[in-house]
């Protein structure tokens, strides 16, 4: 919905580029749409001014039928499609169920899941005070991208004996797979690079995302610790209690 001195409009647009252009003003919208599998579809186009003539519309960058001819700078062509992208992310549903091991290992009831991780870690990103030679947003990326790969592999932890080398093969060739369901392009790319950035510590941002790791899980220890004495506590409570009242009984 947009807005031209006071008259409003809405389109439904797909497979074209369209430019609106209101008759009496010298104003001129171009709105692309290439959100998903080109096909023939409905294309509208509804004006609420009370004037149908305020508007043209022209069909100015038509498409062709068949997809390799779309321009280089075309949003489909760098993005995933939609059945793709939903594929990946039913994929990425593992990484919300999937339970950090390690906490399991501890014996912790409903711990956390390793989304839960990195949604915390991204978060510590986020609100992070700005260092020189820092990327903020690209600490965001990578917190959120650098356990992705348990999303096929699981929680690899020490104790399951893995070594450090054939983790990372391991996970590399989840994560090969994963930028495959995504499509390829320039998003599957960008996945890779984040996570290899992050698995060979090779930047800054990747440094200081290991450090949110770190105190990602100290911060998580303290917590199930504390819930842990408040338990204790709560039984031990409630044990004095019952005894108290046996005694008046006596």
């Amino acid at each position: 919905m947009a807005a031209v001195k006071g008259c409003q409009f809405s389109a439904s647009l797909s497979g074209s580029c369209y430019v609106m252009r209101p008759r009496l003003h010298r104003f001129s919208v171009k709105v692309p749409f290439f959100d998903g599998p080109l096909r023939s579809r409905l294309v509208s186009l509804c004006c609420h001014n009370p004037n149908p003539d305020s508007f043209i519309v022209d069909q100015t960058v038509p498409l062709s039928k068949n997809p390799t001819h779309l321009p280089d700078d075309c949003p489909q062509a760098s993005a995933s499609s939609p059945s793709s992208a939903i594929d990946f992310l039913t994929l990425c549903h593992r990484l919300k169920t999937t339970k950090r091991k390690g906490w399991i290992n501890h014996g912790i009831k409903g711990p956390e899941s390793i989304a839960d991780h990195m949604y915390r870690m991204a978060l510590m990103a986020l609100i992070a005070g700005d260092l020189p030679g820092v990327n903020r947003e690209r600490c965001i990326k990578i917190a959120i991208v650098h356990d992705i790969a348990e999303a096929i592999v699981g929680d690899i932890t020490p104790s399951d004996g893995v070594p450090k080398a054939e983790k990372s093969r391991l996970e590399q060739a989840a994560l090969n797979e994963m930028c495959e369901i995504l499509g390829g392009g320039i998003r599957a790319e960008e996945l890779k690079e984040l996570w290899e950035e992050y698995e060979n510590n090779s930047s800054l941002e990747a440094n200081l995302v290991k450090d949110f790791d770190k105190v990602e899980m100290i911060l998580q220890a303290l917590e199930y610790e504390t819930d842990l004495f408040r338990s204790f506590g709560c039984k031990l409570l409630c044990s004095h209690c019952r005894l108290d009242d046996s005694t008046k009984w006596s």
